[in-house]
């Protein structure tokens, strides 16, 4: 195959449709293609830069890095260049051709044409180089990866309507130039004036220089016109560098969009220096939303920026961060870790513990701060990243009471949906008599504020949490208790009440009546460990409780589809003794009857603990033949 002979590929089908989304959706923020370009064009510079550190031969040839705009009025070109990494035919291929981040698929799943909903969507996956296509129907790039020969320039064009054309083409420079071939509705973006508002709005912070010129039409093979003319446009210094008296909010938020590729403004941020016996600088910040694959994709690669001295060194240094923060975005720049630090080197270097243990400490504070200051856009917060700080309580034994101040929880206290309650909060409202911080793990806030073990302590005026998270049964099992609080589920083990009454307020318990509740235990065999009388049921018939240490049922049924082995544990079967069901049970003669009767108390027990059945025909037939056998109602 000759490389110079033009080829034609289609693009992925998840890139076309991205594609069109994008175009369509983001139209009222049109302006973004410029910030994305020039995003990209930084991330070039800083790679190469770094590169360069092992090979100073790649910037021997033009040492100074930029990145320059250039209006072709008469043609109705706007280019994007810079003098960074560049980019190979394979490269090209599989970054521009492709769309390879995870999440791609859940975002396409989630599209919903309201433009409103989808460009937030948008935001959480990040728009990158396809931004271009909103403003040009035919965007065409040249690029040069740096050290590569003049004759191995990769020239790459699209309409953005399904297939891309590439070829290899003769570049003398390195790096990437990008052509906007604009469409007639845009040419409000050859406005010199246009684009420096648009530059001083989202890329004033940039640390490279952003340079203009308006000259004559250059050609699609990327000649350049005639040097001359060059202005720098912004401050080109590193934003973190500066110091917070002399940056605004509107300063940080468009730092963040930068480093984020996010739509969205962040949720909040703090930036500090640090001097001392160690000298860095870190500016961490909150997004307003979770990507879609935050709790999917636990192993995906994330972290913060590292910069050395100023040089760019790593975009994603997780050594930095423990997992449960993962979520944080922003920099840390270190005065005294070595250039050539790598990501072994990280994992080892002493110093890097330090900074990540004060990250930590920065991250945790700046959450606490927005919890006391706002609780309303706190809440905003947990219902985006709760379920991954949750995972700190098991992870980092060392600040566990600082994330246990942190979270938040649904309450049979709130009878408004979305409200949540701290754990200080829950024990403020306890009963000074009161020792235990009462809880139920379900797959759903439905499930589990609709369980029947919740009825007794509904009846006593009891607070319970409602935790519905699947991390949340995980958790339990590390989190044991809080300010000197033992926590236990009302699901498991005896809760030390005496046996309910089928009425408040009614008559005296039910005494336990062995013979009956061993004719049901007889009937239901192996799958329940006792049949007993139940501490907690007030209005329904049944319920399954587990042992102190075994895990819930909807726990054992997601390992167990996720490959997982998990123990055998027969649960107890807790019965209602002044439930007309059991009533009904005692005194019924049929053998049929009654095994068909105690199986349907087992199994709606399963189904209320949001279980499934190992044989749901059986469990309609039996339904069927307790129906078709009950003596009609009268009027």
């Amino acid at each position: 195959m000759n490389p110079t002979e033009q080829q034609t590929h289609s693009f992925q089908a998840e890139v076309r449709e991205v594609l069109r989304l994008m175009i369509h959706s983001l139209y009222s923020n049109k302006e973004i293609f410029l910030r994305e370009l020039i995003s990209n064009a930084s991330d070039a510079c800083d790679k190469l830069r770094f590169e360069a550190l092992r090979d100073d031969a790649l910037l021997a040839d033009d040492p100074d890095l930029r990145i320059e705009i250039e209006v072709d009025t008469d043609g109705g070109c706007l280019r994007v260049r810079d003098n960074g990494i560049g980019m190979n035919r394979e490269e090209v291929t599989e970054h521009i051709g492709t769309i390879a981040r995870s999440g791609t698929r859940q975002f396409l799943e989630q599209a919903t044409g309201d433009e409103e909903l989808d460009r937030q969507l948008i935001g959480q996956f990040g728009v990158g180089f396809y931004s271009a296509f909103i403003v040009a129907d035919r965007v065409t790039l040249l690029t040069r990866r740096a050290g590569d020969a003049p004759s191995e320039g990769v020239y790459w064009e699209s309409a953005g309507s399904g297939e891309y054309t590439i070829r290899q083409v003769e570049r003398p420079e390195r790096g990437t130039e990008v052509i906007l071939h604009l469409k007639e509705a845009e040419h409000e973006f050859l406005e010199t004036w246009r684009l420096r508002a648009l530059v001083s709005r989202y890329s004033d912070h940039i640390g490279f220089p952003i340079r203009f010129r308006t000259e004559a039409a250059a050609d699609d093979e990327g000649e350049a016109p005639e040097a001359g003319g060059w202005e720098t446009v912004n401050q080109a210094s590193a934003l973190w560098t500066l110091p917070r008296a002399d940056l605004d909010e509107d300063d940080y938020r468009a730092f963040y969009k930068h480093i984020s590729h996010d739509l969205e403004d962040p949720l909040c941020w703090s930036h500090n220096h640090v001097e001392g016996a160690q000298t860095y600088i870190n500016l961490l910040y909150v997004p307003s939303r979770a990507p879609l694959d935050i709790l999917l994709q636990r192993d995906e690669r994330r972290g913060l920026r590292l910069y050395v001295k100023r040089v760019f060194i790593m975009d994603a240094a997780e050594q930095l961060l423990p997992h449960y923060l993962r979520f944080i975005r922003g920099v840390v720049d270190s005065d005294d870790l070595p250039l050539n630090v790598s990501r072994e080197l990280l994992q080892e270097n002493e110093l890097v513990g330090k900074i990540r243990a004060a990250v930590v400490k920065r991250a945790l504070d700046m959450l606490s701060r927005l919890a006391d200051e706002d609780a309303e856009r706190y809440l905003e917060f947990w219902d985006q990243f709760g379920a991954v700080l949750k995972e700190g309580i098991v992870e980092d034994h060392a600040h566990r009471e600082r994330i246990a101040g942190l979270l938040r929880f649904a309450s049979t206290h709130d009878s408004e949906a979305g409200q949540r309650t701290s754990l200080a909060e829950y024990l403020a409202r306890m009963p000074a008599d009161q020792e235990t911080i009462w809880y139920i793990t379900a797959d759903s806030h439905r499930a589990a504020s609709h369980s029947p073990h919740l009825e007794i302590f509904r009846q006593r005026g009891i607070e319970v949490l409602l935790m519905s998270d699947r991390i949340d049964e995980w958790m339990m099992g590390y989190f044991t208790e809080y300010e000197g609080r033992r926590f236990r589920s009302i699901a498991k083990g005896e809760v030390g009440f005496e046996p309910a009454q089928a009425e408040p307020g009614g008559e005296d318990a039910q005494p336990a009546r062995p013979q009956l509740l061993e004719r049901i235990a007889e009937v239901l065999g192996e799958a329940v460990a006792e049949v007993r009388a139940s501490q907690r049921l007030t209005e329904s018939a049944s319920c399954l409780v587990l042992g102190e240490q075994e895990l819930a049922l909807h726990m054992r049924q997601l390992l167990q589809q996720a490959g997982q082995a998990v123990p055998d544990a027969a649960p107890v079967l807790e019965v209602n003794l002044g439930h007309p069901l059991l009533k009904r049970l005692e005194t019924e003669a049929s053998d049929q009857a009654f095994t068909d009767l105690a199986h349907i108390l087992h199994q709606q027990a399963v189904l209320a603990e949001g279980g499934q059945l190992d044989d749901p025909a059986a469990f309609v037939q039996r339904l069927n033949r307790v129906m078709a056998g009950a003596p009609a109602e009268t009027a």
